[in-house]
């Protein structure tokens, strides 16, 4: 009854109530703020998460570029429809180096968080260049332009620059090999060596089929094929991830 009486006249008087929400409200933002100032990243690293290599930023470029983001998301949510369908679903750190990122919220065409290494190169260059031929119920317009564009690198480094000064980190030696690194991705007779040391796991493929010319082709297939594969999900079952 006591305690009923002191509330009452809290609520009574409108000066110190708002006193009190204001205090309230101070301590629970100095207990959700202040941790965070003490740690350096909110994500938990995991391994096999690297930053694109030249020629996948240059091919996120392009998918960005022509709204790829409008149609399919980038984003597998932890339920069992979307588990048993594209596989183990999306972690925060697969999209730390991200800028912006590609989560999306609408799908017209499906997800491709996980589309890496789920089609060849060969089906994805027929499917931009007429998507109908391959997914007959599409409706995604075609880019056969991309095969008959050549992919400007001139100043993928400075991409490479830009990226790190946002937190990506691209070393000295990455951006030194930016241009050769491209090339060699598109060109697999130029020598990899030093591509997969530097960016583990990375597709090198003549993609478009013409080795002689980087299109932008090979750019967006690049970007395509790394896609869910940086990270190896193979030790779990998916089973494990909807329980």
């Amino acid at each position: 009854m006591s305690l009923w009486k002191h509330h009452e006249h809290v609520e009574k008087n409108s000066i110190l109530l708002l006193i009190l929400i204001l205090i309230t409200v101070s301590i629970g933002g100095i207990v959700e703020i202040v941790p965070l100032y003490t740690i350096e990243s909110t994500i938990e690293e995991v391994e096999g998460v690297r930053p694109y290599s030249p020629l996948e930023l240059a091919g996120r470029n392009i998918y960005i570029r022509e709204g790829c983001y409008s149609c399919h998301s980038q984003q597998v949510r932890p339920f069992r429809d979307e588990v048993e369908r594209y596989g183990h679903y999306s972690l925060a750190a697969e999209s730390m180096y991200d800028h912006p990122f590609q989560w999306g919220s609408k799908r017209t065409g499906p997800d491709l968080a996980r589309v890496g290494g789920k089609y060849s190169d060969e089906w994805h260059v027929a499917h931009m260049i007429e998507p109908q031929a391959v997914v007959p119920e599409s409706i995604m317009p075609p880019y056969r332009f991309l095969i008959e564009k050549e992919l400007r690198h001139d100043d993928i480094a400075d991409h490479l620059r830009a990226n790190r000064a946002v937190g990506v980190p691209y070393t000295d030696e990455m951006i030194e090999n930016a241009v050769a690194d491209l090339r060699a991705q598109a060109n697999p007779e130029l020598g990899i060596d030093g591509l997969l040391e530097r960016y583990p796991n990375a597709h090198a493929a003549n993609f478009d089929g013409n080795p002689r010319v980087v299109t932008e082709m090979d750019a967006l297939v690049a970007y395509l094929q790394i896609l869910g594969r940086m990270v190896d999900f193979s030790q779990y079952e998916v089973e494990d991830l909807i329980q």
